[in-house]
Parts: C-alpha cells; sequence; structure tokens
C-alpha cells in the first residue's frame, strides 16, 4: 500500500507540472496571443457632434430659441396661454412683421450684457411689438416705460422727442431697470420681471405677506394683480413654444438691420422720401420731420448708413420756410422767448448751438415755425380721431402720441393738441 500511495502521489505530481508550464511567462512579450474565440474589449467611437452657436443661424427666433435657459413650466397657467396662441396662428405673424426692424438690435444687447434672451420677448408681452402702444398708466412705446421709470434712467420725454419710443433709448432704460429688479429681489427673475409690469413694492409685499403666513413665495404662489398673475406666464408660453417649435415664428433674418447714426444737432428733413424712411424707425421724434431737442442719434436701415453719415456730417442749413428769424429785443430773456413761442430753454439753445444763457439786444435766434402751428382743438359731436387726423392731414397715431390717449374713444369738449406742419 504504501508503495501504491507513492507511485499514484508521483503521478499526479507529474499531471499538475505538465498543467502549469505552458502559462507560465516571465516576460510581457511572451503574453499569449488571444485565440479567434477570445472577446475583445473595443472603444466605442466619437460621432462628430456639430455645434451650431446662435449667432451662426439664419433667423433671430432661432438664435433666441437656443439660448432659452428658464426652466419649461408645467403651469395650469402657461398650458393655458400656450393654447391661446396655437389657436391664433396669425399673431405671430404680426408680431415678427413689426419686430423685424427691431429684434436683432434688441437680442444683440440681451446678450451683451449676458442677461436671460428670455428678456428679448418682453416686447411681445408688453406691446405686441407695437412702438407707439401707449397704456392707461402713461407707459408708451415697445418696452412700456412710464415717464417716472424713463426719466429715472436717463430717457428724455419733451414735446419733440420721447425716447420711450426710441429703440436705442428704450432698450437701454429697460434692460436697466430689469438689472436693478433682479438684484432687489436676490436673482430670482421672476419676482423681477412681476415687478416690471406691476412695481416691486406690491411684489415685495405679496413676497412678505406670504412669508409671513408660511405660504411658499415662488411667483406662481404670489397674490398680485390678475394681469401680473397673467404677465409671467404669457413669456414663458412663449418661450416653450419656440423651445417645442410647436408654432410657426415668421423667420426674421440674423443680422443687423438698422444702425445707429450719431446726431449731434438737430435738423430738419427736407426730402420727403428720406424723412418717409425714418418716421417708422425713429418714432421717438413726435413731431416728424423735425429731429430736435433728441437724443443725439438716429437709427436708419443698414444700407443707408454712409449716406446718412454724410448727410449729417454736412450738417445743412435748417430750411427757411420751416424756421422763423427772431430778433432779440431789450428785456428778453431765453425764459422769456422759449416760454413765448412753447419751447424749453434747453431747445432753443440746442437750435442756436449755444454754450450760455446769455444773449444781446439786436442778435438773432432761429425759431421753428412749428413751435407756432399748435393748435387745441375742441372735440365736437360726431367726431372721431380718424375725422380729426383727416382735417389736419395728420395720422390718428400721432394724436394719440400728442394727447397720451391709451384709446380712440373720444367725448364731446375734450381739447386735444394738434401740431400742423408748415405749408
Amino acid at each position: 500500500m504504501p508503495l501504491l500511495y507513492l507511485i499514484i502521489s508521483l503521478v499526479i505530481l507529474m499531471l499538475t507540472g505538465c498543467a502549469k508550464t505552458p502559462y507560465q511567462v516571465k516576460h510581457r512579450n511572451d503574453l499569449p496571443v488571444p485565440t479567434q474565440t477570445t472577446k475583445t474589449t473595443t472603444q466605442p467611437q466619437k460621432k462628430n457632434i456639430v455645434t451650431v452657436k446662435p449667432q451662426d443661424v439664419d433667423d433671430v427666433w432661432q438664435r433666441i430659441a437656443l439660448q432659452l435657459s428658464f426652466a419649461p413650466s408645467q403651469h395650469s397657467s402657461v398650458h393655458q396661454r400656450i393654447q391661446w396662441y396655437l389657436k391664433h396662428p396669425n399673431y405671430m405673424h404680426e408680431i415678427s412683421r413689426r419686430a423685424a426692424p427691431f429684434l436683432y438690435y434688441i437680442v444683440s444687447e440681451v446678450e451683451r450684457r449676458n442677461l436671460p434672451i428670455e428678456l428679448a420677448l418682453m416686447p411681445l408681452i408688453e406691446s405686441d411689438f407695437n412702438t407707439a402702444a401707449y397704456s392707461h398708466k402713461h407707459a408708451s412705446g415697445l418696452w412700456q416705460l412710464t415717464p417716472l421709470i424713463a426719466k429715472h434712467y436717463g430717457v428724455k420725454i419733451g414735446p419733440w422727442y420721447d425716447g420711450r419710443q426710441d429703440i436705442v433709448d428704450a432698450t437701454h432704460a429697460a434692460l436697466d431697470f430689469l438689472t436693478y429688479l433682479h438684484r432687489r429681489f436676490n436673482g430670482n427673475w421672476y419676482h423681477a420681471i412681476a415687478a416690471y409690469n406691476t412695481g416691486e413694492g406690491r411684489v415685495a409685499r405679496a413676497i412678505k405677506n406670504n412669508q409671513k403666513q408660511g405660504k411658499p413665495s415662488d411667483f406662481f404662489s404670489l397674490k398680485l394683480p390678475q394681469q401680473t398673475r397673467h404677465y409671467v406666464p404669457k413669456l414663458l408660453a412663449a418661450a416653450a413654444l419656440l423651445r417645442q417649435q410647436e408654432m410657426e415664428f415668421p423667420a426674421i433674418t440674423n443680422q443687423a438691420v438698422i444702425d445707429v447714426v450719431p446726431l449731434k444737432n438737430g435738423v430738419i428733413l427736407t426730402d420727403a422720401s428720406a424723412w418717409q424712411s425714418l418716421e417708422s424707425l425713429n418714432p421717438g421724434y413726435t413731431r416728424f420731420p423735425a429731429l430736435l431737442d433728441g437724443p443725439q442719434h438716429i437709427v436708419v436701415k443698414t444700407a443707408d448708413t454712409a449716406s446718412w453719415h454724410t448727410y449729417v456730417a454736412q450738417q445743412p442749413l435748417m430750411p427757411k420756410q420751416q424756421w422763423q428769424q427772431y430778433t432779440i429785443v431789450r428785456g428778453d430773456s431765453l425764459s422769456v422767448i422759449a416760454q413765448r413761442h412753447d419751447l424749453s430753454v434747453a431747445q432753443l439753445k440746442t437750435f442756436n448751438q449755444l454754450t450760455s444763457s446769455r444773449i444781446r439786444a439786436g442778435k438773432t435766434l432761429m425759431l421753428p415755425i412749428l413751435a407756432d402751428k399748435k393748435i387745441d382743438y375742441a372735440v365736437k359731436s360726431g367726431d372721431s380721431l380718424w375725422r380729426i387726423a383727416r382735417t389736419f392731414n395728420v395720422t390718428v397715431s400721432k394724436l394719440m402720441q400728442w394727447n397720451s390717449l391709451s384709446k380712440e374713444t373720444l367725448r364731446i369738449g375734450d381739447k386735444l393738441t394738434v401740431f400742423l406742419a408748415p405749408l
């Protein structure tokens, strides 16, 4: 038995040694080559992902869609507004037509300030991109700025110029105001946008009241005026439709179509075709073709930039038929002359390029004849804005603008101001 066990043990050891010998490798180069049945691990091929820059797309609406940053909202008020938009497909066609000259500029300014691109949609909610929009609260222009907010941010408002309707001045003021509100409400854009609509005090009180009662203080939980409760959802709904491409937004070319040309001195445009082409781009000048007392710039089509630079550089003399020469008499002062001709001292100084208020008897001043063509018209039975506009050869929109009217309803005895262009 011992001999038998010894023989069996020797055999087992020999077989075990034979099994190990082929796989005992001493060098890396001696690693066995995998056979056809050995599984191999391969790295997945990387796909070439093309990233489109917002500035490179053909359509400004697409440029906005690519940069939307507000989270999609499932709130019922947002859904209801989406449905309203979808039931009115022609609405966005009209919006695109009105926005075409201005949307690229607005988007560029929002991007330059590194603000949420959704803010570029606010003129859609505020005014339907109507530059002549005017509310019963005396808000005006694309951004519906009130006189108080406009003047606080340096926008000029006077009888010759209302910067709330100027694309440059109004956009800068609106974005300045929104930036302030964003800081005021600790970085909450929904609160800031709501405050833009209804006032920061009302939103702040609504937040405070909810916090006192242990309620949520997000926008949708706040007790706010009905108009404001619908305001933010309108913006979110428009953004959702852009993001999801559920509705057609007629394309607007993604390139500058307007340019801002410096205008150091006021001018009166004598070429009818020239000023007609400018009027729609410069609605801030309330008494065309007089570009007076404005913001030291005009907005022109990019194709006309070079010719307007030349025109402005030449600064042609004011046409005699639209200006009068006034000889200063003893006892006159700029304030007396200005009041007599329905002007401001600043306007008189602008017209005559005066650096001081000192004047001397015998010297002459240039005064616009337009100042003498102001009419106070009393509304009579049967009158309408259309009929009055036709009588004086002006437009209904100008009548509404001159008289700060938010609707076309008139009452007998109402006083309307009408400015007549010189013959």
